[in-house]
């Protein structure tokens, strides 16, 4: 029997992408078709590293050779990722898609958040940057261990200095800690400040990205608004707390977003600190801040749960020694990010998708 490309993609073609709701096919992620006497082989191309599905879908490429093409075929699929990016993009056109990370409230982690997503997306393979628009409590300098460091320059051949971002984990990070001492209060009002985060966008070298994640600071203020309007923004992830005076600002952060002149898609809400397991009783889960306050947020506000992020020592331990806990790949809280890194992503590519068919 001899084995056409041609079978091969009618049979490719009975599989759906269930997030796309369309077949790998005309989504055009069936890529380098190969084939040699019963062995077929091709590349998928999915829409980010960091798919969640990526063994499901694989596996159903597998089955419907195996249905409609050769029983006995060996198969050999090689998965690659083409990051999707919004339509009509002039601004930063090297960056795929900015995720802001936003919460009403101080205090409930929205850094060591952000800090741990970045560090998982660039762990899947994704090239990712970080950042740090909390001017007033900038973080990341201390998350990634990188008190006292200062970003060099380039200057560019019209004459134009650009920050370098100085790279650490697979991540190319930025903040404006890197540029005060650690002790300097940052006394800016707000336009000086939001002059001076547009310039950590604008005028830094920041190369190719698929994902560059800000991390904003509490409340909804002038950062936040600039950031929305003088960007294109991919979508806003909110972080909160389990407990109702966590949730109460939560809910203004999360209308800001969608409010006109904003309008930026919410992918989700994350609950950190949902509940507290000590590491020698790793079973147990004690409800210190309340139980299901990010859950019921989501579903009051239509928008995706992303997952629970559980208190325990070592996410506060690994921050403070400048290796974000999600590094650790043994980590039941790095297992924790994977799954919310790779639900932002997909709801990324899905929006993304939806936009360029409109």
């Amino acid at each position: 029997m001899i084995i056409t490309k041609e079978q091969v993609l009618v049979a490719l073609s009975h599989v759906e992408d269930p997030d796309l709701k369309k077949d790998l096919v005309t989504l055009n992620m069936i890529k380098d078709v190969k084939i040699e006497d019963k062995t077929i082989g091709f590349t998928l191309e999915l829409t980010t590293p960091a798919c969640p599905m990526k063994e499901m879908l694989k596996n159903a490429c597998t089955n419907a050779i195996k249905h409609f093409v050769l029983a006995d075929a060996e198969i050999n699929i090689n998965i690659t990722s083409r990051v999707t990016k919004p339509l009509d993009i002039s601004q930063l056109k090297d960056i795929k898609n900015i995720i802001l990370v936003s919460s009403g409230k101080g205090g409930v982690g929205k850094s060591t958040v952000a800090s741990n997503l970045a560090v998982t997306l660039a762990k899947d393979g994704a090239k990712v940057g970080l950042i740090d628009a909390d001017i007033y409590g900038p973080s990341v300098p201390i998350m990634f261990g990188l008190i006292g460091a200062k970003p060099s320059a380039r200057e560019t051949e019209d004459g134009k200095s650009l920050i370098l971002p100085i790279e650490k984990y697979g991540i190319k990070l930025l903040s404006l800690g890197f540029f005060a001492e650690p002790d300097q209060p940052v006394p800016w009002r707000g336009p000086m400040a939001s002059n001076a985060i547009k310039q950590l966008f604008n005028d830094a070298d920041w190369g190719e990205l698929d994902y560059l994640i800000v991390d904003l600071p509490p409340g909804t203020g002038d950062i936040h608004i600039t950031i929305s309007q003088s960007f294109p923004i991919a979508g806003a992830v909110i972080v909160t707390t389990p407990q109702q005076v966590a949730l109460a600002d939560t809910r203004k952060g999360l209308a800001m977003f969608r409010m006109p002149g904003i309008n930026i898609p919410v992918l989700g809400v994350i609950e950190n600190m949902s509940y507290f397991t000590p590491a020698e009783l790793p079973e147990n889960k004690y409800y210190i801040f309340g139980k299901n306050g990010g859950k019921e947020l989501a579903e009051k506000y239509d928008v995706p749960f992303l997952g629970e992020i559980p208190l325990v020592q070592g996410i506060t331990s690994a921050g403070d020694n400048g290796q974000p806990i999600a590094m650790e790949n043994e980590s039941p809280i790095a297992a924790a990010f994977k799954e919310i890194a790779g639900k932002i992503a997909q709801q990324i590519s899905i929006n993304n998708v939806q936009t360029a068919n409109c």
